[in-house]
């Protein structure tokens, strides 16, 4: 059983949550979010927010603070295979109302297939209200979308 080791990253000002599935194994190791350095997440953003790309993690930590952004996953633990969302088995949710209770969160974004499944059944069980919207995951393994394919699916964040 793996577990999250990652905290969730808000604060009292964020106004859009988005959450993956489980931190990749480079995000396990640097420690952050989307830290592997093929993975498109802070390329895509960087461009919907019209913002220099961030590189290390106080950069990225800013760059969520700055576009009121909180970033979580929906699984607190599981049993993985290295990074692949479909070797993932046995998941426990996180307690979402850690963000939740504090924020208020306008719009819910889970970024990948199986974020937005979990998310859906983590919300019916634990009575979360806001409806989630799926985005495309930024992954080096989801080669089909392009980045601009990716920047224009994330643009929805700018609407809040």
């Amino acid at each position: 059983m793996e577990l999250h080791t990652i905290k969730p990253f808000f604060n009292k000002d964020s106004k859009i949550l988005i959450l993956g599935s489980f931190p990749s194994v480079k995000s396990r190791e640097s420690g952050f979010y989307y830290g592997h350095p093929q993975n498109r997440m802070w390329q895509v953003l960087a461009n919907v927010f019209s913002s220099p790309k961030p590189f290390t993690i106080e950069e990225k930590k800013g760059f969520l603070t700055k576009n009121k952004i909180a970033m979580w996953d929906v699984i607190a633990s599981c049993d993985i295979v290295g990074s692949s969302d479909s070797s993932i088995k046995n998941a426990v949710y996180n307690d979402l109302s850690v963000i939740f209770s504090v924020c208020d969160i306008k719009s819910v974004y889970t970024v990948g297939n199986l974020a937005y499944k979990l998310y859906n059944l983590s919300k019916k069980q634990n009575g979360y209200k806001l409806d989630a919207i799926s985005l495309p995951s930024t992954s080096p393994a989801n080669a089909q979308k392009s980045v601009s394919d990716l920047v224009n699916a994330f643009s929805a964040l700018k609407k809040i």
